[in-house]
């Protein structure tokens, strides 16, 4: 089947996204409305603001998309929506709006796991993409190792036991005084420090090797700003920020490199948002050459959160003959892998 167009809808956290993709890999229109702004001044994302925020934007954002992809929704085959994991509220008004717009279109309904979604932004910017691959999911909410055996058959390797690298970046950002988002300022600044200033720890799950941690990482950076802060000890930003950074780095990259060389797969593919800091693509893209494994990592527009990527997901999912009935509901804590 071909020309199986899909109108995709994003609402996880704060960005407000709709996007209509073509065959699963051809972006017709991917339209994303961000709250950074409005989220900057409370330091973070405040999880009721972002649902009242989505409420007010989802009807004008879904219309932008379709006009932008030059179709209306008789052309549409498919409506697609996250339905987790994510922030209740936020997943719940995307939810929402789908199931209706769905039932007054005559048109079926796919439900969307978020970070399948981000695998699947690989898809869009690298056409000659097919699994099996080995991705890592690296965002604000999830840490994630994954082997993609199949388009619609994943293998979990590796689950964070704790912070989300993403969240750990955040936390830390806003600990030495950059504020949030954490992710980018951290890479920015880090370019004028010190990696190997301060020896942060490197966190290991003895029972489960593809496992992370980043909560006493993060512990022992605030407990070093502290012990600063009490022996009135200058604090360089710069290197505080370039050592810890350095720290997730070689925590993702280590697991990467044992998955790559135990299972023998020859691509990879980096996702999710903390995807676009570009010392982590550096340090992967190493892993790999050492390796001999094809490297791939979708542009920064598709690494945070996009409909678009939503919109590749489904069309897997619409191929495989999932529908999902108006009892769909938000699924907060979904997890990778796990079908409804």
């Amino acid at each position: 089947m071909a020309g199986v167009r899909i109108l995709a809808i994003e609402s996880s956290c704060d960005e407000t996204a709709a996007a209509v993709v073509e065959d699963g890999r051809r972006v017709l229109s991917n339209i994303i409305s961000s709250q950074i702004d409005i989220h900057t001044l409370y330091g973070g994302v405040v999880p009721e603001i972002a649902s009242r925020k989505h409420t007010e934007r989802i009807c004008n954002v879904v219309s932008e998309a379709l006009s932008a992809a030059g179709t209306g929704l008789a052309d549409i085959d498919a409506v697609a929506v996250t339905y987790g994991p994510g922030l209740v509220g936020a997943l719940l008004v995307g939810v929402s709006y789908a199931k209706g717009l769905a039932y007054a279109a005559k048109k079926p309904l796919v439900g969307v796991h978020h970070i399948e979604g981000h695998i699947c932004a690989n898809l869009i910017d690298h056409p000659e993409l097919e699994p099996p691959f080995l991705s890592l999911v690296v965002s604000g909410g999830h840490t994630t190792l994954v082997r993609v055996c199949d388009y619609n058959s994943l293998e979990v390797l590796g689950v964070t036991r704790d912070d989300a690298a993403g969240e750990a970046f955040d936390k830390v950002a806003r600990a030495i005084g950059l504020g949030y988002p954490g992710g980018p300022k951290i890479d920015k600044i880090s370019n004028e420090g010190d990696p190997d200033a301060i020896d942060f720890p490197r966190a290991k799950v003895g029972d489960a090797p593809y496992d992370f941690s980043f909560s006493g990482l993060k512990s022992a950076v605030l407990n070093y700003l502290n012990k600063c802060r009490m022996s009135g000890e200058e604090i360089n930003v710069a290197n505080v920020a370039a050592s810890f950074q350095k720290a997730v780095v070689d925590s993702l990259c280590e697991r990467v490199d044992l998955g790559l060389s135990e299972l023998g797969d020859k691509v990879f593919a980096l996702a999710g948002g903390v995807a676009a800091n570009k010392h982590l693509r550096a340090g992967l893209e190493e892993v790999c050459k050492k390796n001999g494994v094809s490297f791939y990592c979708p542009k920064p527009v598709y690494c945070t959160d996009n409909a678009a990527m939503i919109g590749a997901a489904a069309y897997y999912e619409y191929m495989a003959g999932v529908r999902h009935g108006l009892d769909l509901n938000a699924m907060p804590s979904l997890k990778l892998g796990e079908r409804i």
